[in-house]
């Protein structure tokens, strides 16, 4: 699988300007041959959203994002934007997979942070569920984990129990304000090679680019391997805005697991079923 990771600058605010921007970064994969395009969190409205006086929210199966998806060709998409939630006047921090025109699974953030520059929680609902879902025509299983939900090691755990060959991570994450204490690239990189290693899976992480408000956002997105290494990436800076296409080989997945079994497929399907039946009952994770 060819997986072109999305590395783009987002203009607050101009949803028409960042639609064209993906319409032009999906047209380049499509002719890089790519099976699988990954674009940041909220890559078509911009971070902050409370400083917009207009409503930029959409409903997960919107005419413009699904004309996207048509322009993608063959590939998937994995789109970050605002979504309208369908009852009431709910908005979601949302990343939406579609595939040749069609919508297959939306995932809404779980976690979302409300602490120094970030007020996440004062604009959007959080998601209630998680759900892993089948990419290229079903053929392979992937979850999405929208930044702060990579935070949470029970997220990305209950992926993998769900079947996911490749965590799908967009993310918007900024330069550390306290860079002497944390520095952002450095967790992130902990923190994907972490569940490469030890979820035995592919981790795609695509993080934004640009300056919004007091933010300056790094770049430095990246795929691990099932054995936690790096094996592409992209450059890192407010100016680094590229697109990365990388050959993965999802048998590796098979392969690592059957080899070193830390995760055991037999146990897999017992925990999917108790989801589904949770879910049944009404129950979230």
């Amino acid at each position: 699988m060819r997986i072109t990771l999305a590395q783009t600058d987002a203009t607050l605010g101009d949803l028409d300007g960042n639609l064209k921007r993906a319409e032009r970064v999906l047209g380049e994969a499509v002719e890089d041959g790519s099976d699988l395009v990954v674009f940041p969190e909220l890559a078509l409205s911009g971070y902050q959203l409370g400083d917009v006086a207009h409503d930029l929210s959409m409903s997960p199966d919107d005419r413009r994002l699904l004309r996207l998806s048509q322009r993608a060709g063959g590939a998937g998409m994995l789109m970050g934007y605002p979504e309208a939630g369908t009852h009431g006047l709910h908005t979601y921090n949302s990343a939406g997979y579609y595939e040749d025109g069609h919508l297959v699974h939306t995932h809404r953030k779980l976690y979302l942070p409300t602490y120094s520059t970030f007020e996440e929680r004062k604009h959007f609902l959080p998601g209630q569920h998680s759900r892993a879902y089948g990419v290229r025509g079903g053929r392979h299983r992937a979850a999405t984990l929208i930044c702060n939900d990579a935070w949470q090691p029970q997220v990305a755990f209950l992926s993998t129990q769900d079947g996911a060959h490749i965590l799908l991570v967009p993310a918007n994450s900024a330069q550390s304000m306290s860079p002497e204490r944390y520095d952002s690239r450095e967790y992130w990189r902990n923190i994907t090679t972490f569940y490469g290693r030890i979820y035995q899976l592919f981790v795609v992480f695509v993080n934004r680019v640009g300056v919004e408000g007091g933010l300056t956002f790094w770049g430095g997105s990246h795929v691990v391997d099932p054995w936690g290494e790096v094996v592409g990436e992209c450059g890192e800076g407010p100016e680094a805005e590229e697109t990365l296409t990388v050959e993965i080989n999802l048998a590796d997945v098979r392969r690592r697991r059957r080899d070193i079994p830390l995760v055991r497929e037999a146990r897999l399907g017992l925990l999917r079923r108790e989801i589904d039946r949770l879910l049944d009952e009404g129950g979230d994770l």
